[in-house]
């Protein structure tokens, strides 16, 4: 992935796990990267894990009227070589107990956010560049506690096939990652209890044939691979 010419990724959600697994291993590629996150706490420390080749400015999918840094740290390169939209929120209830705010709290960040930021974001994108999406196994699989969700990522995944049909032009790359259960915060951030968290792993790792729940490091490199080396797939699902 090296370069004499220091490359630039925007990755959309990328102060923790995944996004945070991606950003060092590109930084450490030499890669300049623009990283948002919502939070300040995990915003700075973020920061001060990927140093100074790294910009990590806050920016809220759900609210894309607000005033955001991402825009100043995204004018300081004159073109994308890798879009990464990580960023998502997941909550763990079953059907019966699925709200109208929940519904709408899952589609607002994991569609609606995250297609009208590839929208703004995707003419930045080099001719020949690449863009990544994350999803998940839960938009091919269906999993007890997940309907909003899994429904929410199945959309994503169809964006990507559709983004990739319409960037075939400019040679640009669009591709989806989906993995199954990564070791992540994302969960708890919602509130579940720890109860209904061990419950989900443990279904989890049943349904993997690994029989493990992967690493961010693991994921974070077949990001890499597919947004970096992978110069001859566009519209694809890995996971």
């Amino acid at each position: 992935m090296g370069s004499s010419q220091p490359k630039v990724a925007v990755i959309i959600g990328g102060t923790h796990c995944i996004g945070l697994s991606t950003a060092s291993l590109l930084v450490a590629a030499g890669w300049e990267i623009p990283v948002t996150g919502r939070r300040t706490g995990p915003i700075q420390a973020a920061q001060l894990h990927l140093g100074p080749t790294a910009k990590v400015v806050q920016y809220d999918l759900t609210d894309l009227s607000s005033p955001s840094s991402l825009q100043g740290a995204i004018k300081q390169h004159p073109s994308i070589d890798l879009l990464f939209l990580n960023a998502g929120h997941a909550h763990l209830e079953p059907i019966a107990a699925v709200t109208e705010e929940s519904f709408d709290t899952t589609f607002s960040t994991n569609v609606r956010g995250v297609f009208f930021t590839a929208q703004r974001l995707t003419a930045l994108v080099k001719d020949e560049g690449s863009i990544v999406f994350t999803t998940s196994v839960a938009n091919q699989v269906g999993i007890p506690g997940m309907a909003v969700y899994s429904a929410a990522k199945a959309a994503v995944r169809s964006l990507v096939q559709t983004f990739a049909a319409e960037l075939i032009p400019r040679r640009v790359r669009v591709n989806a990652v989906s993995p199954g259960l990564v070791k992540t915060p994302t969960m708890s951030i919602t509130g579940s209890s720890d109860e209904e968290l061990r419950g989900f792993e443990e279904e989890g790792v049943k349904m993997t044939p690994l029989g493990r729940i992967a690493s961010s490091n693991e994921v974070a490199k077949v990001v890499a691979f597919v947004g970096v080396e992978g110069t001859f797939s566009t519209g694809g699902n890995y996971g």
